[in-house]
């Protein structure tokens, strides 16, 4: 939500969410919400996100998240998309690399060089395993059956409003809000042998909804139904040649804890803006390597909470640290423009915060290009930037090198 925040979209994402806590409650029948019992789930909720951060995590459906993000690339000048195009293959050249592309099932395919590829499709990654790249992946651990469903369970669970409910009834389950309408999910695991739950009708489906409800006459509307496997995966590499992994084609984690998007979304903007770095004569090649340093650890982390049975139930305090990570703290600042966070601050290069006045002729000769702000002593301390010549920091907010100087030649 930092990132979508940086880049104007915090509003439109949060038009298609729910408003709730990120807390999970557990309770027989969502019924019986007031008595239920609260457990952490590693997000932080309203109160301790004011603390952290300028915005705090939203309760989105994936569809509404992707069609944002989707209209907020449209819009780009420099954006080009085509939807329906699958890669076929991948190869690298004396002069590049090469991709056969195909649009739809049945269309033509065509052959594209590319300076750089970015393999983003999948779990099952056509980029990924037309790279030679292998995996290791845990065995089937869970069969699950998921249910997309309407019904006015707000008004059941009241003032309750949570980002998971855990039922007892029928047998262990859980619902998710899933956005506007009175949508939910409602999920539950099965082992495959037990009669018939490979193959639920609709109406064994209602009647379990309506029993973890506690609601037996509960209007429902079936949108859908599936049955999928928990699993985990991670490529061996998140790098070859000039082609990059990122999201499922690099990791894949189960349900548990919930962070397979938000460790996608942050392998993205990490990447990205080291590409453009690149692209742009900022930087050498070497940068990219720090794409996987950077992020493997954050994957193995999120893989191993994922095949935890308690996975699902972290505290805040020792999960938030892997969504941060070493950014820059947040502080509220009041500027002639009004009050925005530290956050607010960072650019597209890089961003140099201190106490000393800017020069005159800084960012006029610097590459990257340096934005420099000028913080007062008590802010400065507070963001660890009252050292002499300050802190230089990357477009994450994480530090480039102790000084100015530093960084520079680094770059």
């Amino acid at each position: 939500m930092e990132l979508f925040r940086a880049w104007g979209l915090e509003p439109e994402i949060w038009a298609g969410g729910d408003d709730v806590e990120w807390r999970m409650l557990a309770t027989r029948t969502l019924s019986e919400a007031a008595s239920g019992s609260l457990i952490e789930v590693g997000y932080p909720t309203r109160s301790e996100s004011a603390r952290l951060s300028p915005t705090m995590p939203a309760a989105v459906p994936q569809d509404h998240l992707e069609m944002v993000l989707l209209h907020h690339l449209q819009r780009l000048p420099a954006a080009r998309v085509e939807l329906a195009l699958a890669a076929e293959d991948v190869w690298e050249t004396t002069s590049g690399l090469r991709l056969r592309l195909r649009a739809g099932d049945n269309g033509m395919s065509r052959v594209i060089r590319a300076r750089y590829v970015v393999g983003a499709d999948g779990a099952r990654s056509v980029v990924r395993q037309r790279l030679g790249v292998g995996t290791f992946t845990t065995e089937d651990l869970l069969k699950a059956h998921s249910v997309v469903f309407h019904a006015p369970l707000w008004e059941v669970v009241g003032p309750h409003r949570y980002g998971i409910y855990v039922t007892e009834t029928p047998t262990p389950a859980s619902f998710f809000p899933a956005g506007h309408g009175d949508r939910w999910l409602y999920g539950f695991g099965f082992n495959p042998e037990e009669e018939g739950m490979a193959a639920l009708t609709e109406e064994q489906v209602i009647d379990r909804i309506r029993a973890g409800a506690g609601v037996t006459d509960l209007p429902i509307q079936v949108v859908d139904q599936n049955i999928f496997t928990f699993s985990g995966a991670i490529a061996d590499r998140f790098r070859s040649g000039d082609a990059f992994l990122i999201g499922d084609a690099a990791h894949r984690v189960t349900p548990r804890g919930g962070t397979g998007m938000n460790t996608a979304i942050a392998d993205g903007f990490n990447l990205g803006w080291k590409l453009g770095w690149v692209l742009k004569g900022w930087a050498t090649d070497s940068l990219l390597d720090t794409y996987e340093a950077e992020r493997r650890p954050v994957a193995e982390h999120n893989l191993a909470r994922s095949l935890d049975p308690m996975g699902s139930r972290r505290s805040v305090h020792d999960e938030v640290r892997f969504d941060l990570g070493d950014r820059l703290p947040h502080v509220w600042i009041e500027t002639p423009a009004g009050r925005m966070s530290s956050l607010d601050l960072l650019g597209p290069g890089l961003t140099r915060l201190s106490t000393d006045r800017p020069s005159p002729a800084e960012n006029q000769s610097e590459v990257p290009p340096v934005k420099a702000h000028r913080l007062d002593r008590h802010t400065a301390a507070a963001l660890g930037a009252d050292q002499p010549g300050g802190i230089l920091l990357r477009p994450d907010g994480v530090i480039w090198a102790p000084a100015p100087s530093a960084a520079l030649e680094a770059a």
